[in-house]
């Protein structure tokens, strides 16, 4: 079963439960699905990597509200996001440990050949897609600057 399969089934069950926190996380999952298919060509299905991507890329921006909304005092607006944040780590595989990330970097760099700086790109552009919501692109990147210096 695909994530957007999964998705769909799990809005059927959330309002059989009346859950509507996660309704709604579970709504803007399957919209911005939809609007990421539509955009590549009719009819085309989303891989299990895009597909991850567009749901850490929801989780980013919740949190990214949330915090915003706690700054203005608004710890109703902010509880909200959170719980929406929630749902949407529920689809994600877990976040990697500072020791599993340096070790999968380290044999990114090592299958590149990168040796310097001036590497970085190409060590990131492969690193992007092999860890995919598995680490946030901010801790990628500074782990690739560490072990390239």
């Amino acid at each position: 079963m695909s994530l957007f399969d999964q998705i769909n089934n799990d809005m059927k069950e959330a309002m059989k439960a009346r859950d509507k926190v996660k309704l709604e996380a579970l709504r803007n999952i399957k919209k911005v699905m939809l609007e990421a298919r539509a955009a590549k060509g009719a009819g085309s299905e989303l891989s299990e990597e895009e597909s991850l991507k567009i749901i850490s890329k929801l989780a980013k921006q919740g949190a990214d509200s949330a915090e915003i909304y706690k700054q203005q005092n608004r710890e109703d607006l902010a509880e909200q996001e959170m719980a929406q944040v929630k749902v949407f780590e529920n689809y994600l595989p877990a976040k990697m440990s500072d020791e599993e990330l340096t070790a999968a970097v380290k044999g990114i760099i090592e299958k590149t050949g990168a040796s310097s700086m001036k590497d970085m790109g190409k060590v990131m552009g492969l690193a992007s897609k092999e860890l995919a919501g598995k680490a946030d692109g901010k801790e990628i990147a500074a782990k690739v600057k560490m072990l390239l210096q």
